[in-house]
């Protein structure tokens, strides 16, 4: 319950109607006070269900009014309550999350004005760096997992050359060769199209010599841009992002995209996988107390310029069916038509900032804006032009999953830094992480690129072959050592199965021995453990 509902009363009629909208009796994130007729009512709470937060939500907003600022304050809140949160740090300046907020007087200020008890607090935080690229723990992805449809959206390919991309996936898949990074793709390309491979390119059904050669220089042009450290491994295990701190606090995981933003493409399809390859560990959980997870997924208008069909459908169903699994997606973009109306349709929660009409695109764009709301008591095309920093217009699902009342809001400030956190700070925290040693080092292991290179290698079927004998002696050697040991002592076996290593080959190479990869949603790969 809201501290001041008690004098909620007074507030005028309308006010008073959209005050009632907001008080729900379970837990809550607070996001504010409502501005009514320009004036701040700081008895009456603007506040979301903590159980709707896997219902998913868009917070819009043209640049420099607030919306990082209100990642923070949701991000905050979710951590105290045990949930845990991934930002996207596009500007570098959301990792003072984990270090406690500077009091000065424009947040007593704002503190005063909504009524917020506001303390300084850190919150526990991870930092990773897409690659490697930047200060972070760095995260990479095997080309096997990241799939055809994802990696032919960064290669820029069309739809043709993403098709034929993904039959060179399944030849690999069928033939047992390891995509552990993209030189291992590009041999494979070449391979195919090479006196050797062409008879195997007959094979494969709708795929010609032509558009084999765009594929392998695109992969190639590709590389040659230093794009080649994000594909490899270790591949980061997704499950790191559903973790909590010791004292039960969510913890806050920050993707530094800084130092890639010259390559959108790229990241905010790597941001797509990671939410994909959460889609297919999860297990259904249905409705929730509360979240397993928000993901707030910032520049979302990078995502879908110039998607195919195909990689749009699967967005779709993938934000369709991670609200059973416990993730809730807040897509961040400046607005709502960033978001295509099938996607949008999926989002139950609103944060819309100020926007802009000072052309006629700009209009249109308001007007637009507009006709996504629910009737609301306001003129929202006066009030969205005329919000001011910090400030928003409001419309979530309650307890119930109905809407609320539309209603503007002055936000209140975050407890964190509002800000970056020192370079030489943000380094000692990722070196102390226990997950630092686990991913920082690349590792190459023998995989398509070494099977296919030398001349007079194998074929490909009697390549699988070595393969799977590969993956199984391991297990025998365990085994055998296994017998030897004391039952009360871990055997060899679980060690084996236990470490890393061991899980980085099996996901990687899923069934090599000789059997298809099963591939979901983006013909990206499934887990394996």
């Amino acid at each position: 319950m809201p501290e001041a509902r008690a004098a909620s009363a007074a507030l005028p009629q309308p006010a008073l109607e959209i005050a009632s909208g907001y008080a729900f009796g379970g837990p809550a994130l607070d996001l504010g006070a409502l501005l009514w007729d320009g004036v701040c009512l700081p008895d009456a709470q603007v506040r979301i269900p903590l159980p709707m937060l896997n219902r998913h939500g868009l917070v819009a907003g043209a640049t420099g009014t607030g919306k990082t600022k209100t990642l923070q304050l949701v991000a905050e809140q979710l951590s105290a309550q045990g949930v845990p949160v991934f930002l996207a740090d596009i500007k570098g300046d959301v990792s003072g999350i984990s270090a406690p907020g500077a009091r000065n007087e424009k947040v007593q200020a704002r503190a005063a004005e909504v009524h917020q008890e506001w303390v300084a607090t850190g919150f526990p935080a991870e930092f990773y760096a897409l690659g490697g690229i930047g200060h972070g723990i760095p995260v990479r992805a095997t080309v096997t997992s990241f799939g055809p449809v994802l990696l032919a959206k960064v290669l820029q390919l069309n739809q043709t050359q993403e098709q034929s991309l993904g039959l060179i996936f399944h030849y690999a898949d069928q033939k047992g060769l390891e995509l552990l990074d993209l030189k291992d793709l590009r041999a494979v390309v070449a391979f195919l199209t090479s006196d050797e491979g062409k008879a195997e390119l007959k094979n494969i059904g709708g795929l010609s010599t032509a558009t084999a050669g765009v594929i392998l220089r695109s992969l190639t042009a590709f590389e040659a841009q230093g794009m080649a450290d994000f594909f490899g491994e270790p591949e980061f295990d997704t499950a790191e992002l559903l973790r909590t701190a010791s004292d039960g606090r969510g913890m806050v995981s920050v993707l530094e995209l800084a130092a890639v933003q010259d390559r959108p493409q790229l990241f905010s399809t790597f941001l797509m996988w990671l939410l994909a390859d959460l889609f297919h560990d999860l297990p259904e959980v249905g409705d929730a107390d509360k979240p397993k997870l928000v993901f707030f997924f910032d520049e979302a208008h990078l995502l879908f310029n110039g998607a195919s069909k195909a990689f749009l459908d699967s967005i779709t169903q993938t934000v369709r069916l991670i609200r059973s699994k416990g993730v809730g997606v807040f897509f961040v973009t400046q607005t709502p038509k960033d978001v295509p109306a099938d996607v949008l349709a999926q989002l139950g929660n609103r944060v819309q900032h100020a926007l802009r009409a000072f052309t006629p695109d700009d209009q249109k764009a308001l007007k637009a804006t507009v006709k996504t709301f629910p009737d609301s008591a306001y003129d929202l095309e006066e009030l969205l032009t005329g919000l001011g920093t910090g400030e928003a217009v409001v419309t979530v699902l309650s307890e119930k999953g109905a809407p609320t009342p539309v209603a503007a809001t002055r936000l209140r400030a975050p407890e964190s830094l509002m800000g970056p956190v020192e370079p030489g700070t943000l380094d000692s925290a990722v070196r102390s992480s226990p997950l630092y040693g686990r991913y920082t080092q690349a590792v190459d292991r023998e995989s398509a690129y070494e099977k296919l290179s030398p001349r007079g290698a194998k074929g490909p079927d009697e390549m699988a072959d070595e393969m799977a004998d590969e993956v199984k002696a391991p297990a025998r050697k365990a085994k055998d050592a296994a017998a030897r040991k004391p039952k009360d002592d871990p055997s060899v076996v679980e060690q084996v199965v236990g470490s890393g290593v061991f899980k980085s080959l099996a996901r990687s190479l899923g069934t090599q021995i000789g059997r298809e990869i099963t591939r979901s949603l983006f013909g990206t790969a499934r887990r394996r453990l």
